[in-house]
């Protein structure tokens, strides 16, 4: 049974998907999905609409652990202690990856990686790209470094395109950020990450902001 939401999936949802895993990748292994885009470094963090894309690791209602290799750009299924990482918890709430284009320096604070986002709605392959709307941000510390989750949703086709920001999503959906909430402060176990609570869809928008940046320097210094 999956955690949170099982919306069907309709038409115009399908529409805001910019490229499916079906489309551009193919299994290299058991543990690799692979194409010919880079997917942390093909696509903007956002397109010309102002639209915000995602790229979904790990589908709404599965416990996989994958996620986008910076260096290959492919998804490649996280290994711990010698074995494919599977979360030992309730299944994701929502489509949990990463924004392309973005960094959170450890130089600034951040684990060194890009951007979480969570798309809630109906699961979407892994290996999309979806074009989202930002609507807040739960910040987080992981072993003291900053991995804040970007809360958002479709732009178009769900339930919850309607939804503009947190005060809208409290109102309309009431209990997902609790929800939220709680999931991402003990999916790693008791006491690993510390929730420093919700900031606004304002505040959320400048982090992605600061993330592009610091992607956009981490470029100029590979070239």
């Amino acid at each position: 049974m999956a955690f949170l939401l099982t919306f069907a999936c309709p038409r115009s949802f399908a529409e805001q998907i910019v490229s499916v895993e079906a489309a551009g990748l193919h299994a290299v292994n058991a543990y690799t999905l692979s194409g010919g885009t880079h997917l942390h470094r093909h696509y903007p963090a956002t397109d010309r609409s102002g639209n915000v894309h995602a790229v979904i690791e790990i589908p709404t209602g599965t416990n996989a652990k994958w996620e986008v290799d910076k260096d290959t750009g492919e998804l490649i299924w996280e290994f711990k202690n010698g074995s494919p990482r599977v979360v030992s918890y309730l299944a994701y709430p929502g489509n949990y990856g990463m924004i392309p284009g973005t960094l959170l320096s450890k130089e600034e604070g951040g684990d060194g990686d890009p951007l979480d986002i969570l798309v809630l709605g109906p699961a979407v392959s892994r290996g999309s790209v979806l074009k989202t709307r930002v609507i807040g941000v739960l910040r987080m510390l992981d072993d003291g470094e900053q991995d804040d989750k970007l809360i958002a949703v479709p732009v178009a086709g769900s339930p919850l395109s309607s939804v503009s920001d947190l005060q809208a999503l409290d109102q309309n959906f009431p209990g997902i950020t609790k929800i939220l909430e709680i999931w991402f402060s003990n999916y790693k176990g008791p006491g690993e990450i510390e929730s420093l609570g919700y900031d606004s869809k304002e505040e959320a928008e400048a982090i992605l902001a600061d993330s592009v940046a610091s992607f956009e320097r981490s470029e100029d210094i590979r070239n």
